[in-house]
């Protein structure tokens, strides 16, 4: 909360970006509080327009927040052939149920998120990204992610993970065992897509979590997106497919130019899709070859 000093907001320092930290100008606070999990700080910055911060840290900003909310939905959805019912853990923001009720082949869309008080705020101050939770896709439940899982068995085909960074509330879904519990809640052939970390920052951190989810899923991918507001302006997601087969880096399901207008899509098209897989050759040799 006391992270803006002479007009501009930093980002805590933290482990998972040592030595530097990314900063905004702000020209107002919208709105400050601690909620029961965590503090949330809503501010209008003179460039990036409404920005939501949790825990000193920067989820998402109006002017690039599309570039990850499309990614994170449309990879998935788009390598899977029939997504009808679709999982969404975290997004209290609204941005990927924005995003996931707009594939044509979507039925439902199930969100469980665990602070209320961020969907609360986001309705008020994040209307375009809270536009999602007016989808009649979309049904709602705050609670623990880990726990409505294990009540739900083979019943997804997509779960999409939209988390804060590994440390503080979000930091258990990174782990190994967070993707087994993801696999028993997918049906057969199912895919999962988690928001992964930067290879820039902490390269050992994303191969740990690639890791993880391979020994749950024998077909896992790492995907990256452009979005200037995230630190080293870049974001990676980790895809896990229970088909062996499938080939994640070519879409299933691909939109022409009016589709894709049509939805309202700013980043995502097919061959984003395609290039969003290609990564230098030093962290493909890191993450790939044994």
């Amino acid at each position: 909360m006391d992270a803006i000093q002479n007009g501009w907001f930093s980002e805590i320092q933290n482990e998972l970006w040592p030595g530097q930290s990314f900063s905004l100008q702000v020209k107002n606070v919208l709105h400050k509080e601690k909620s029961k999990i965590q503090d949330i700080l809503i501010i209008e910055t003179e460039t990036y327009g409404t920005c939501l911060v949790l825990d000193g840290i920067i989820q998402c900003t109006t002017r690039d927040e599309f570039s990850y909310q499309e990614m994170i939905s449309f990879l998935p959805l788009c390598s899977h052939p029939n997504p009808e019912k679709v999982l969404i853990v975290g997004g209290g923001d609204g941005g990927v149920a924005r995003e996931v009720s707009k594939h044509p082949k979507v039925k439902e869309v199930h969100q469980i998120e665990i602070d209320d008080r961020v969907v609360d705020l986001s309705k008020k101050f994040l209307p375009r990204m809270a536009s999602g939770f007016s989808s009649p896709k979309l049904k709602l439940m705050i609670g623990d992610g880990f726990q409505y899982m294990k009540e739900h068995k083979d019943e997804f085909d997509v779960i999409i993970t939209d988390s804060s960074d590994p440390i503080g509330p979000a930091e258990s879904l990174f782990n190994e065992s967070y993707f087994g519990l993801m696999k028993t809640a997918l049906r057969e052939g199912g895919i999962v897509c988690s928001q992964g970390g930067s290879f820039w920052l902490d390269p050992e951190h994303v191969k740990h979590v690639l890791s993880g989810c391979r020994v749950h899923f024998p077909n896992v991918s790492y995907a990256v997106t452009s979005i200037p507001s995230y630190p080293c302006g870049h974001i990676g997601f980790v895809i896990g497919c229970l088909d062996e087969r499938r080939d994640l880096k070519t879409p299933i399901q691909k939109f022409n130019s009016e589709e894709i207008d049509a939805m309202d899509l700013k980043y995502y098209t097919s061959s984003i899709h395609r290039a969003s897989f290609t990564l230098p050759r030093w962290i493909e040799k890191y993450f790939y070859e044994m």
